[in-house]
């Protein structure tokens, strides 16, 4: 099976997973988050851009509202906001490249900006899921754990899916199946949900 039959198959897996009831109701935690992690092969990354947007319209067409944030666009929308993209662009010309990751970080600053704004886009247009691409884009400034870490208590009333470029052994993630990214246990992986 080539890699694109291989995204294309576990694409048409997530869709049934997600238009379920026991996935939209969360009945099947059993006391766990409704947190999933969607792993993917990063050379598969341009059709799961595809993907993604096709799951949006297709769960748009069942009556299924879900809300997509991009982890890439809302970290230059923050930036943006609070320096300006061309005053960073600047910044980078003289600064030390640690320094110039520290100062984006501090920037995008995980508590402060990036998951109010996750939630408040939340609260905005009440999805009836949330569902989080971008996150080899954010590397290694914003670490894929530190989000799930923190949007478990606020963002547990609906079911999060994220699009992961790597490895999820459910326990540890390896971002593009190279990088130890941390433990992480809280989330089901998606591909061994079954319908």
């Amino acid at each position: 099976m080539t890699l694109e039959e291989i995204t294309y198959n576990k694409f048409k897996h997530i869709y049934k997973v997600v238009t379920s009831q026991s996935f939209l109701t969360m009945s099947s935690l059993q006391g766990e988050i409704p947190f999933w992690i969607a792993s993917y092969n990063v050379e598969s990354e341009n059709q799961v851009v595809i993907e993604i947007e096709n799951l949006e319209k297709k769960l748009l067409n069942e009556g299924i509202k879900p809300l997509t944030i991009d982890l890439f666009e809302l970290s230059c929308k923050i930036i943006d906001e609070n320096v300006g993209l061309t005053e960073l662009f600047e910044i980078e010309k003289d600064m030390d490249k640690l320094y110039f990751k520290d100062a984006i970080q501090s920037t995008i600053n995980i508590h402060e900006r990036l998951i109010p704004s996750i939630i408040q886009l939340v609260e905005d247009n009440q999805p009836q899921m949330l569902l989080i691409k971008g996150v080899g884009l954010v590397y290694p400034f914003i670490r894929s754990h530190t989000v799930l870490n923190n949007l478990q208590s606020a963002v547990k009333h609906l079911p999060v899916v994220m699009f992961y470029p790597g490895d999820y052994s459910g326990l540890s993630l390896r971002l593009f199946a190279e990088f130890e990214d941390d433990n992480y246990y809280r989330a089901s992986n998606i591909d061994s949900q079954k319908i």
